[in-house]
């Protein structure tokens, strides 16, 4: 487990995203070798505006070169819900499974929407929203508390721990206690994103507000470690940049 800690969180956003850039770099995809992306969030119906299909396409997918038939989300309007959260198990199956999962937390520690209680081996399932999840996303609908869905679709906690990397952003003092629950103490399924501490390949980044309940000897061992976790985000040639070099490269010198 790597715990990457910034000053501010737009420098944790921007390392987070850099990472993201490297790995795929290095992951090399291609026409039959996909870079399976995982997004750490649920699914609620998508006639709403604050849907995530719509959160998706506005804020992500629309910005990026991705086909359309390339994203894969879980629809809240399905007949049969558990054979929606079924058959997209077998998606992942069906690419190779999650080269990395990113996503975040709620002050509560929950991933997802794998809410306290949650098994830390489940599956995509259905899941029964918590009151302080409900009431945390009632700023998406203008505090209007009963427009605010009370169940919602999400990838599982198992379904993260088969992912091959998992990232996770933490940033704000509202977030302390649970990325102390989930760096300082033992695994607990009231804390669910405490499972990562048994992912061999785990990254938190976190700004230093979110450190405020950390021990002053867990900060410094980890901030120690900067140097060595920067490279991480060193500066590598994008995909299209090799192909320029290398076709450069291929040309013949002039000569007379």
């Amino acid at each position: 487990m790597k715990l990457i800690i910034l000053d501010y969180s737009s420098q944790a956003n921007e390392w987070a995203a850099k990472y993201l850039r490297n790995h795929i770099i290095q992951f090399n995809p291609g026409p039959d070798k996909y870079f399976t992306l995982g997004l750490l969030t649920g699914s609620t119906p998508l006639d709403h505006p604050e849907s995530y299909h719509s959160f998706m396409w506005n804020k992500f997918f629309k910005h990026i070169d991705i086909h359309p038939e390339n994203t894969h989300i879980l629809d809240g309007n399905a007949a049969d819900l558990q054979a929606e959260c079924d058959a997209f198990e077998e998606k992942i199956k069906a690419a190779g499974g999650i080269e990395l999962f990113v996503g975040g937390i709620g002050p509560d520690g929950h991933i997802a929407f794998n809410e306290p209680e949650s098994s830390l081996v489940s599956r995509t399932c259905v899941k029964m929203l918590a009151m302080d999840t409900i009431l945390a996303n009632t700023r998406f609908f203008n505090g209007d508390l009963a427009k605010v869905p009370t169940m919602a679709l999400t990838v599982g906690v198992g379904t993260v721990m088969d992912a091959r990397k998992v990232m996770i952003l933490i940033t704000g003092a509202h977030k302390v206690f649970a990325l102390y629950k989930a760096i300082e103490e033992g695994v607990n399924h009231m804390w669910t994103m405490s499972a990562f501490q048994k992912h061999p390949r785990t990254v938190f980044v976190c700004d230093e507000d979110a450190t405020l309940e950390l021990k002053v000897k867990t900060v410094k061992y980890f901030k120690g470690l900067m140097l060595v976790h920067n490279k991480l985000v060193d500066p590598l040639y994008s995909i299209k940049e090799k192909e320029t070099e290398k076709s450069q490269s291929s040309k013949k010198p002039y000569s007379d």
